[in-house]
């Protein structure tokens, strides 16, 4: 009778996994319409429609409230993702709107999750900047790379956190370089802006 114990053991641990799979396979199936919204929120912000961006990150805000009281204990991962295209969304509608950028706290999102999404944030300002130059708008794409470079500054230490917060160190090192792309490009359209200024002046 040595394995007495074994078969309610394990079927007690067989129902504990598939609990814990069926939620797994939840989590995955149901975040996709976060990521989903959160995109098209972002996408909304750069087409300059904030009402909708901001209704799109709201209903995604509402389903991850939701979604939580299924993610417990190591479940808790399949969160990140979402919650990093939540913090992105956000992030990114905060500066349009000149507003302070929420803390993790005010989100309701894992500490990984902020530091990701507002790294993420950086590409999407970088892509506004350029939008803001195109059309001429050149003072509020400095002040939009101010907050980009800034955001940066705050979060180029956390490389050294690559181990505990997966790809921080190489969005890291992405973003420098876009840091520096869009530094040159401001530096460049206010060098021409102030030449054609110079030549106006000097035709009258």
């Amino acid at each position: 009778m040595a394995l007495k114990n074994v078969k309610p053991s394990l079927n007690k641990i067989a129902k504990s996994l598939g609990e814990v799979q069926d939620a797994r396979e939840f989590l995955l199936k149901n975040t996709r319409e976060i990521i989903v919204l959160c995109s098209r929120s972002i996408i909304a912000v750069h087409k300059g429609d904030i009402k909708t961006g901001k209704e799109n990150a709201k209903k995604a805000e509402t389903l991850l409230k939701k979604y939580k009281k299924k993610a417990t204990g190591d479940l808790r991962r399949y969160l990140i993702t979402p919650e990093q295209e939540f913090v992105e969304a956000v992030c990114l509608i905060a500066v349009v709107e000149k507003k302070d950028i929420p803390s993790d706290k005010k989100l309701g999102v894992m500490p990984e999750s902020y530091v990701l999404g507002l790294l993420d944030c950086i590409g999407e300002l970088k892509r506004m900047v350029f939008d803001k130059i195109r059309i001429g708008q050149i003072e509020e794409a400095t002040r939009i790379f101010e907050v980009m470079e800034n955001l940066y500054l705050h979060l180029y230490t956390f490389s050294m956190y690559d181990k505990v917060v997966k790809e921080a160190r190489r969005k890291i090192d992405v973003n420098r370089i876009l840091v520096d792309d869009v530094r040159s490009a401001i530096t460049e359209e206010k060098r021409r802006t102030d030449l054609i200024k110079t030549l106006q002046s000097l035709k009258k």
